[in-house]
């Protein structure tokens, strides 16, 4: 089976297909755009007309448009996550990076990797929520930054002014400073912190609004997910957004390597459950802080969760935070159970497509 590297960007794509071996076959680059790739689709299937998969750079934004197209034209895609890429560039007898040099490494990758990697499927149904919770997230980051310079401007005009830190995401407390500053003589600074103070303002309704949207989505597409203690509505839009259709998963180990939370072994000469881990940095790092998030709140109010982690605290030699990263490890194989079982509801539930 012929197996075809991408290398997606904003203008174009490059594309470099390899054989059983690794060895580079055909190369081609396209624009991003439908044309290109229906051009790109056409060149594979004449460069490998019967068994060919597509090994495609795991950046969202910019081969979203890619990945569709060739779902929809029923190919076969896998994602390849940039870290996989760096070896394969190394091991490679052509150095330097470019397009051509980076779609071989992505390819040769996905051939080392083999079915590890997460499949690309058509998921219309969580794409919402992760847009969603993506747009929040930009909205909580210019919401901050408003907020720093806000309290500059009061500092500049009265220290006193400055309510607690972690505060001015509340109405009540936007209210009475904005009476506060009202009640000051007028002047430029008095002006721009009413103005700062008032597209914070704006920014946080639109944030709740998005809070309430992302809520009647997830809802009714996670019960089991949301029923896990420590998992919020915001967890679970994060969780659901950035997994897809967890049965794109064959297991939960898959699921923990794609999530970062399958440890490292680093030690030889004793067994692997037995011997020293390390952290692992690879894998989807929003998925991995969306565990640490849950298994922050479960070891702080989940009883279960605070006798396992007692329990391997008092019977292992190991630190709190290699601990910790077990207790993720766990939560990972719980989450993949919900969310699989979410996931068969939601097939049984649908009405059937005329």
């Amino acid at each position: 089976m012929m197996v075809i590297g991408v290398d997606p960007h904003k203008q174009t794509h490059t594309a470099v297909a390899v054989d059983e071996l690794g060895r580079k076959q055909a190369q081609q680059t396209v624009q991003a755009r439908r044309d290109g790739h229906q051009a790109l689709i056409g060149w594979a299937r004449a460069a490998a007309p019967q068994q060919r998969c597509w090994a495609v750079e795991d950046v969202r934004h910019v081969a979203g448009n890619l990945i569709r197209d060739l779902l929809a034209a029923g190919e076969r895609v896998v994602f390849v996550p940039p870290r996989l890429m760096a070896g394969a560039r190394r091991g490679g007898r052509e150095r330097g990076k470019s397009d051509p040099i980076d779609a071989l490494a992505i390819a040769r990758a996905a051939q080392r990797e083999g079915d590890d990697l997460p499949a690309g499927q058509l998921d219309e149904v969580t794409r919402p929520v992760r847009q969603l919770a993506d747009y929040r997230d930009v909205l909580v980051k210019d919401r901050t930054a408003m907020i720093s310079r806000l309290r500059w401007q009061l500092h500049d005009l009265d220290p006193a002014l400055a309510p607690a830190q972690g505060t001015l995401n509340r109405a009540v407390t936007r209210r009475r400073l904005a009476a506060a500053l009202a009640a000051l003589p007028a002047s430029t600074g008095q002006q721009i912190a009413l103005s700062l103070l008032a597209r914070i303002t704006s920014l946080s309704q639109e944030i709740t609004a998005l809070e309430h949207q992302l809520a009647a989505l997830v809802t009714p597409l996670a019960p089991a997910l949301l029923a896990i203690p420590g998992v919020s509505v915001l967890t679970a839009a994060r969780l659901l957004g950035e997994t897809g259709d967890i049965r794109r998963f064959r297991t939960s180990a898959a699921f923990a390597r794609h999530n970062g939370t399958a440890p490292i072994p680093v030690s030889s000469g004793t067994p692997a459950a037995e011997g020293p881990h390390r952290l692992n940095r690879a894998g989807n790092r929003q998925l991995n802080a969306a565990l640490h998030r849950v298994s922050l709140t479960q070891a702080r109010c989940h009883p279960p969760a605070q006798a396992y982690l007692n329990h391997r605290t008092t019977t292992r030699r190991e630190t709190p935070k290699a601990t910790r990263r077990a207790h993720k490890r766990h939560l990972s194989d719980t989450i993949y159970h919900a969310m699989t079982t979410d996931a068969r509801h939601r097939d049984t539930t649908q009405p059937p497509t005329t």
